[in-house]
């Protein structure tokens, strides 16, 4: 049995993977995006506008991480901190440092907040967010709803490639605004370069995606292949959102990465990684797959073990 209803607008549920509970999310701007997803007449005539705007002009989502990283925003920053319930003892900077709401959006974390499972045959959480996690993404009934997937040729936009990947072992990251934003490597490796993809600016919130899980082969991401001794070539994508400022990278191409060093980060706006595995490389672990089979993400912290090479 399904534990996420598709039809339920008004519900997003996951499992807490330190404490093995269900949760509710509590979620950012939340009457906006039923507004824009929503089935009644309001969202399907106004909401169909204004989101075709939103997602088919960058220049809004553009102007909205200007807005975020204005020094007038940082007064919100409290409040914010206080309504989601995030941790500031993890931040490597007092609050009172950050220059705006971007600039605590974007935060680092103390060197300790995040430990690594350290074994050499671990991958580990390339980021903090909600997880699906799919050891053969051929042989699943869907993605993020049952019965919907989504085209791994749009995906990749290179046929030789989603041919290499047609059984390959998925894990797809939801970064919520309140989640900590900046990614990372999941294992040793030698990356590529990081090649943009064009597209468009749809939300990746469950409200939208169980309506078109298509919009993770629309949205504007990147693609990078990681070289690495342990789990072969990975492919390492990045999907931008509705009100993503930018996707920015910070890690020197060609050179070698140890695992959990960064890779880049989001400006403001939910957005989501995709990883894809070789088939055979991977074995995660049981607790991400029982989840996902049910369409049940599981909340999980960057450096926490993802799988064991196969």
């Amino acid at each position: 049995m399904d534990c996420q209803d598709p039809l339920n607008m008004e519900t997003i549920q996951y499992i807490d993977r330190l404490s093995q509970t269900v949760e509710t999310e509590k979620v950012y701007g939340g009457q906006f995006l039923k507004l824009l997803y929503g089935r009644d007449l309001l969202s399907r005539t106004l909401g169909a506008s204004v989101l075709f705007f939103l997602a088919r002009f960058p220049i809004f989502s553009s102007f909205y991480g200007w807005w975020q990283s204005q020094s007038w925003t940082a007064k919100k920053i409290q409040s914010f901190i206080d309504a989601f319930q995030v941790n500031p003892s993890e931040f490597a900077l007092p609050v009172e440092q950050f220059k705006s709401f971007n600039d605590f959006f974007i935060r680092k974390l103390k060197p300790d907040a995040r430990p690594l499972a350290k074994e050499e045959n671990v991958a580990i959480m390339p980021a903090d967010g909600r997880y699906l996690c799919y050891q053969n993404i051929e042989t699943i009934d869907g993605f993020v709803v049952k019965g919907k997937k989504f085209s791994l040729d749009e995906l990749l936009k290179d046929s030789e490639l989603a041919n290499r990947y047609r059984q390959a072992t998925m894990v797809m990251a939801r970064l919520c605004p309140t989640d900590y934003h900046r990614y990372h490597f999941p294992c040793e490796c030698i990356p590529g370069i990081t090649n943009m993809i064009p597209g468009d600016l749809y939300s990746v919130n469950p409200i939208a995606i169980r309506q078109n899980v298509e919009i993770f082969t629309e949205n504007k991401r990147t693609l990078c292949e990681l070289e690495t001794a342990q789990f072969g070539k990975v492919l390492f994508i990045e999907i931008g959102a509705t009100f993503v400022g930018s996707i920015h990278q910070t890690y020197t191409p060609h050179s070698p990465i140890k695992k959990g060093d960064e890779k880049g980060y989001f400006s403001f706006g939910g957005s989501s990684l995709i990883l894809l595995f070789e088939p055979n490389t991977l074995h995660l672990d049981e607790d991400l797959v029982q989840a996902s089979l049910n369409h049940i993400e599981t909340k999980c912290l960057m450096g926490q073990s993802l799988g064991r090479r196969l």
